[in-house]
């Protein structure tokens, strides 16, 4: 069933409420249409308004959609250095056990807060990923031989930093014959023997390898992740040529296909250049497919050679993003400027199981 399309203004303080579970196609455009014509707020959208901070400059596009970016970050993107010990103590563990974190081969700016109470995010399958995504500072290039023991690595780093929750990510390994499906499977069954956490895996797209999709859901972690990242006009160019739009949400479905009790997320880079239309349209399209959570954050350039940030998103405009996903059926919603896709996940995943 497709949804229409509407041209969405920017979001009002009120936004009315989405039944993602209507089966008539009129009830579900009705809907759409009513969110389209909440009344508008101050600030900036996507769709026009002036950027937010004032060091920059609003760009006379002829569609009204894109800005330049800031030169200098606004306000609400400054963060504060956490105190404490936390910090070096994760950071020496992770030296000792001779593991990789996303959050310090993507330059993640919540590093030091996690960090500082002891958590992070692991990466396994190396540092060096074979996909030359225009957002991510991850290097790319050859990836070196897996190494057998790192499940064994990861699961005593978990132990010692006493999660109740535990992150794994990874770079994509195109070069593999499972695309490290099975590296993944030993790396949640090894954390979950040693610790009896949770585990939350967020993977590549293993395109042309389902079967290693397969083996990782055979892991049956409790929380399966695969990032959208952006809407499907600027797929190719945010993802690299290999992503398909198409196929992450086939990849969620195929999860609660085959085993159904696990809980399903997805997230987005907001300031890359989408329209609240293109925006709003991908969340239909991941409820649609049944996606439990949602992350939604702003896009940061990690570097010159990067994609440059189009818009930077004001923290009130999250706020009502928020409300609109959770209208539209979401179980868990984490919006905001510094949200990244593991951020305070261990919070997002146990309300949702007590609820």
């Amino acid at each position: 069933m497709n949804i229409p399309k509407p041209i969405l203004p920017i979001l009002g303080a009120q936004a009315p409420s989405f039944d993602a579970s209507a089966q008539d196609g009129q009830t579900r455009s009705a809907q759409l249409t009513q969110l389209a014509n909440t009344p508008r707020m101050g600030g900036c959208g996507s769709m026009g308004g002036t950027i937010a901070s004032p060091q920059a400059h609003e760009s006379k596009l002829s569609d009204g959609k894109l800005f330049e970016p800031s030169r200098r970050l606004p306000s609400w993107l400054r963060l504060e250095v956490p105190k404490g010990n936390g910090n070096q103590f994760t950071h020496g563990l992770l030296r000792e056990l001779k593991l990789e974190t996303v959050c310090e081969n993507a330059k993640c700016p919540n590093r030091m807060e996690c960090y500082s109470q002891k958590t992070a995010t692991f990466m396994i399958l190396g540092n060096v990923c074979t996909r030359p995504c225009g957002f991510c500072a991850v290097s790319r290039g050859r990836p070196e031989a897996l190494q057998d023991d790192e499940p064994q690595r990861l699961a005593e780093a978990s132990a010692r930093l006493g999660l109740k929750h535990v992150v794994i990510t990874s770079v994509t390994r195109d070069d593999l014959p499972d695309g490290g499906g099975e590296h993944f499977y030993r790396c949640v069954i090894a954390v979950r023997e040693r610790t009896g956490a949770s585990v939350e895996v967020l993977t590549p797209d293993f395109v042309r390898h389902r079967h290693g999709l397969d083996r990782v859901i055979d892991a049956a972690p409790e929380v399966f992740n695969h990032n959208m990242e952006t809407v499907p006009r600027l797929y190719r160019r945010v993802r690299g040529p290999k992503s398909q739009y198409r196929w992450t949400l086939e990849l969620l479905k195929h999860i609660k296909d085959r085993n159904p009790s696990i809980k399903t997320k997805s997230g987005l880079m907001l300031g890359l250049g989408e329209t609240r239309q293109e925006l709003l349209d991908c969340l239909a399209d991941l409820r649609r497919y049944d996606c439990d959570f949602l992350t939604l954050g702003q896009y940061l350039q990690p570097g010159p050679r990067y994609l440059p940030v189009v818009r930077y998103v004001p923290p009130e405009e999250f706020d009502e993003l928020r409300r609109i996903a959770k209208s539209m059926g979401f179980r868990k919603v984490a919006s905001g400027p510094f949200v990244r896709s593991s951020y305070h996940a261990r919070d997002m995943a146990q309300e949702a199981s007590n609820q």
